[in-house]
């Protein structure tokens, strides 16, 4: 185990930044509807909650709501269960790995999918997940249930789905911390710039204009967003409180993995997410502001 000294500031973060994205690759591609579809599962939301869900088993609306966290229930409970009794989670699981390898060897190539380079990272990431806790964190302990994949592009993208989660399921702690519902946490994270953008918000997450500007006025009553609905400076240090706070909770697999560890492993992702996105992995309209 490494000292946490010996890690520089926000290492662990910066290499989340570039591992986090080729996990999230298949959400946005047209291979896991079409996988979905082919196990009966024709609506994209429906999809969504069934692939991110299922290695906790058949679990109910309430379950997803709040290890999701920002969706709006109603939305959740319009697919949850009823995607239960079209399919089962095992075969959902199946589908999503399909989904993934054909994603990843459409957006970098056989080449890159079957090199030393992709065994080295999977090799770095898996090691990383050595050092996650299941301890109030069901999606990331869920995950951490499932088999890793033999193929290195897919052996990889399980522990990027790996650290994904652990680092959200402590980023949903830090949310409760500061007293920001799913919503709220949307909101001031579009403010800031770097989250989802409102459209994508809208597309995805099953809020009404009314929700939005509910949650709007409940930040700036304290104090958090102005009249144009840009982060105050109180809003401002809070989304950076946020990042620390998560940052600390997630620090123990970057720990673990060692500084030079964490540097390769963050030149490699680096590597393989910006071929992806140069690729179009990820559609613009939906991120930023």
């Amino acid at each position: 185990m490494t000292s946490s000294s010996a890690l520089p500031a926000q290492a662990g973060r910066a290499c989340h930044n570039v591992v986090n994205p080729f996990h999230s690759t298949h959400y946005f591609a047209p291979e896991l509807p079409a996988e979905m579809a082919r196990i009966g599962i024709e609506d994209r939301s429906a999809g969504y909650f069934a692939c991110r869900s299922a290695a906790m088993g058949a679990v109910g609306p309430g379950t997803v709501t709040a290890t999701f966290y920002n969706f709006n229930h109603d939305l959740v409970a319009r697919h949850v269960p009823h995607v239960w009794s079209v399919t089962t989670p095992e075969a959902v699981l199946a589908a999503r790995l399909r989904a993934a390898d054909a994603t990843l060897r459409r957006l970098l190539g056989d080449e890159a999918v079957e090199s030393p380079e992709m065994a080295e990272a999977a090799k770095l990431a898996l090691r990383a997940t050595e050092g996650c806790t299941r301890h109030a964190r069901p999606l990331y302990a869920a995950h951490a249930d499932l088999p890793v994949p033999d193929a290195p592009h897919l052996a990889y993208w399980h522990a990027a789905t790996l650290l994904r989660e652990h680092r959200g399921d402590g980023h949903l702690l830090a949310l409760l911390d500061a007293e920001l519902d799913g919503l709220e946490a949307l909101v001031s994270h579009t403010a800031s710039g770097r989250g989802m953008s409102y459209r994508g918000v809208m597309a995805t997450r099953g809020w009404e204009e009314e929700d939005w500007q509910a949650a709007q006025e409940r930040l700036r009553t304290r104090g958090l967003l102005d009249a144009e609905g840009e982060l105050t400076e109180a809003g401002v240090q809070l989304r950076k409180d946020l990042e620390a706070r998560t940052d600390r909770l997630d620090r123990a697999p970057y720990e673990h993995l060692g500084a030079e560890g964490v540097a390769r492993l963050t030149e490699l992702a680096t590597g393989f997410t910006t071929t992806a996105m140069n690729a179009g992995a990820f559609p613009a309209v939906l991120f930023g502001k």
